[in-house]
């Protein structure tokens, strides 16, 4: 059964892992990763629950203006950056020259872009960018322009449409002209394209894509269901010893992103978060417990309750670097990959816990994750109190990990016996062949 299902899932799963477009894709969201870091934890600093305890309201106030621009110049333009890594990586695997891709990707996102900002009370402020469009909102419209500018650029370079110049100009000059007539071609088709949405239809694509696409998807992956099959499949994947984790999250990070933004722009606002369901959910309810399958409960379980020497060992091995949420140690080393043994709970577990997170959350016992971005490796407890901005996000933490130990516990009963047993018998066997070699002497 496990051939059938490996021989049908690792072909999917390799074309998946290698496809042009979701690697780049994967890429652009971790070039803007380190700049989402900083502004999400300025937003945490900004915003802990106890501040108004020792500082006024005006204080309150007046460092959240001052320094609230780090959010606004990272995570509320996160679009910006992923536009540019999009164009930039997509040049680069078609060895193109990369930063010009990067350049041209951007300046055609903005081309469909309106550069104008509609207040309250119905006035239209021109010359101005709306950061929503540069955030949450713009985020579909930007991959989608991203990749096409992308395409048309890079065909246009390797079909060797450009100025040539003579021997000994500086290489960065050169380059430049080099690049000139692909960009020019580019920007020219996005611009028609602005003049003729813009004119002809009188609106603009970021609304149309967001209304369209961006609305719909991202409503369908803020879904319990939707999400339990993610998790289910990304389990499966690392099963059979491929890594789920990065195959799924190319597929799913532009809609929890969104619905991440989206949730940070309403928390920022003072207003409820919408989602439940984000980025931010699963990387510190699922992988942020010890990583893929929250092992880490499975390693304080063997620690705890299993005899076996080998089972011990690989726990001590796999404890460090499960508190950061790295555990390639207890999938090889157990081993989980390939180990009918241990099908159910690695699959099981993981599903319980979104559940039952989901359920504290909806209900209003846990705040939804605020939309920060919290590191991958920062250790259970933490990450919740990052994610959540309550202290509940850390308990419901601990809860989960609890229902990972109880789910566990009985399996690894049994896994231990069968090693138990399989000790003794090799011990047995080193044994007699030591007193057969003395007999022998």
């Amino acid at each position: 059964m496990f051939d059938k299902i490996s021989s049908f899932l690792v072909p999917i799963a390799g074309k998946l892992n290698n496809n042009r477009y979701l690697s780049v894709l994967r890429d652009a969201f971790m070039l803007a990763f380190p700049l989402t870091v900083f502004g999400s934890m300025v937003v945490v600093l900004l915003n802990l629950p106890f501040l108004n305890k020792f500082l006024s309201d005006g204080t309150i106030s007046t460092l959240s203006n001052t320094f609230g621009v780090a959010q606004s110049a990272t995570m509320s333009i996160m679009t910006v950056f992923v536009v540019f890594g999009i164009g930039y990586y997509l040049s680069k695997s078609y060895n193109v020259e990369a930063v010009f891709g990067g350049v041209v990707a951007l300046a055609s996102f903005l081309f469909l872009t309106p550069f104008t900002v509609e207040t309250a009370s119905g006035e239209v402020i021109t010359g101005v960018l709306s950061l929503d469009r540069l955030g949450a909102k713009g985020m579909f419209l930007g991959m989608i322009s991203a990749f096409v500018a992308g395409e048309i650029y890079r065909k246009i370079v390797q079909k060797d449409i450009a100025i040539k110049m003579p021997a000994g100009v500086p290489p960065a000059v050169s380059k430049s002209f080099a690049a000139l007539i692909p960009a020019f071609i580019t920007l020219t088709i996005f611009l028609v394209i602005h003049a003729v949405v813009a004119l002809v239809f009188e609106t603009n694509l970021h609304d149309v894509i967001y209304s369209v696409l961006q609305k719909p998807l991202t409503g369908l992956g803020s879904g319990l269901i939707p999400t339990l099959v993610v998790v289910f499949l990304i389990q499966l994947l690392w099963f059979f010893g491929l890594h789920g984790q990065i195959i799924m999250n190319s597929v799913m990070d532009p809609i929890w992103l969104s619905l991440s933004l989206e949730n940070l722009e309403a928390f920022k606002a003072g207003e409820e978060v919408p989602h439940i369901i984000s980025k931010t959910f699963m990387d510190t309810f699922t992988v942020g417990m010890g990583g893929t399958g929250m092992t880490l409960a499975v390693v304080a379980a063997i620690l705890v309750f299993v005899k076996s020497k080998q089972m011990k060992q690989v726990a001590k091995i796999g404890g460090a670097p499960g508190i950061f949420n790295v555990n390639e140690p207890i999938i090889f080393g157990l081993p989980i990959v390939m180990n009918p043994l241990i099908l159910i709970p690695w699959i099981v577990s993981p599903l319980v816990v979104v559940i039952f997170t989901y359920t504290m959350m909806r209900i209003g016992l846990v705040p939804a994750p605020t939309g920060v971005v919290v590191p991958w490796t920062v250790p259970i407890g933490f990450s919740g109190y990052l994610a959540t901005n309550s202290i509940m996000g850390s308990l419901l933490q601990i809860a989960n990990f609890f229902i990972v130990f109880a789910i566990w516990l009985p399996f690894l009963k049994v896994i231990d016996r069968v090693n138990l047993k399989k000790e003794e018998e090799e011990a047995k066997a080193a044994m007699a062949n030591q007193n057969t070699d003395n007999v022998n002497m």
